[in-house]
């Protein structure tokens, strides 16, 4: 099992409607695929300038795997010249999201990261 966070990236509404209910069951293109898509550290930034550029409703949400009922998967992504992505099967609980924060692009419509810690869990 993975020891190293997992990141998500959610509209704003989403991730309220989840808070509600006690769970996240995804975005319609997660429930689309058949999966919640998740990035490491290293990847969530390209991420979100390939699928969110300029968006201002974005929240990262910080993921313990440990915590994830469903199957956590590493799988290629064509999009992305086979590297693996980690893919949550089945819904994400609230007691698996460590934290839960507020993303803004930078005025040029980007996203940078200025989460560092990835320690291991």
């Amino acid at each position: 099992m993975s020891k190293q966070r997992l990141y998500h990236l959610c509209a704003r509404d989403a991730w309220r409607a989840a808070a509600s209910q006690g769970r996240y069951e995804g975005s319609a293109l997660d429930r689309s695929d058949g999966f919640i898509h998740c990035s490491t550290l290293e990847q969530v930034e390209a991420t979100a300038n390939r699928f969110f550029a300029g968006r201002t409703d974005l929240v990262l949400l910080t993921i313990n795997p440990a915590r994830i009922d469903g199957d956590l998967r590493w799988e290629a992504a064509a999009s992305r010249d086979g590297e693996l992505f980690p893919h949550v099967y089945g819904v994400l609980p609230l007691e698996a999201v460590l934290s839960a924060e507020t993303w803004q692009p930078d005025r040029d419509g980007l996203f940078r990261l200025s989460v560092t810690d990835d320690t291991p869990l």
